[in-house]
């Protein structure tokens, strides 16, 4: 009898090994990507290039710029536009200088990772929400990252330092 409950068991084992495995594969997947992603966005990034909101190369104007993603998910973003266009405010922007911090979230299956921000210089316009942005490493290595909104059509292009 004692075998037998060994074997029983000993199935069931493998039953239960079987469904988790089988219904973690998908997950398991999609966290492989994302933690490769990750890997990839670790560390400091220096602005290469930006479009604006009507999807043209902007060449004058452009802002000096970095971009820091740590390894225990934690990010900061700092651009300081040129003097003539230190009036330029927005959403995002106050007098030519833009800058916030927070955490993030990576998801390699749909390229999108999720700024969480807890501190911006533009205060409660964007403090406390949460910015989804689309992401893609380009052939050169370099990080492009465009507002995931449909109402926002910038791009901005990164480069690791």
């Amino acid at each position: 009898m004692t075998n037998k409950l060994k074997i029983i068991g000993f199935g069931i084992l493998i039953v239960v090994a079987a469904v988790c495995g089988a219904s973690q594969t998908p997950s398991a997947q999609e966290t492989a990507s994302s933690r490769a992603d990750r890997e990839k966005l670790m560390g400091a990034w220096h602005l290469a290039s930006m479009t604006g909101p009507d999807g043209r190369q902007i060449t004058s104007g452009v802002p000096l710029g970095m971009l820091i993603y740590t390894r225990d998910g934690h990010m900061s973003v700092q651009l300081m536009y040129p003097a003539s266009e230190n009036t330029l405010s927005n959403e995002y922007v106050q007098n030519g200088y833009e800058a916030s911090f927070g955490t993030y979230d990576v998801n390699g299956a749909t390229h999108t990772l999720t700024h969480h921000v807890q501190g911006a210089n533009t205060g409660d316009r964007i403090v406390g929400k949460d910015l989804p942005r689309v992401y893609q490493f380009n052939a050169k290595g370099q990080l492009i990252i465009r507002s995931a909104r449909p109402d926002e059509h910038w791009s901005v292009t990164w480069q690791h330092y």
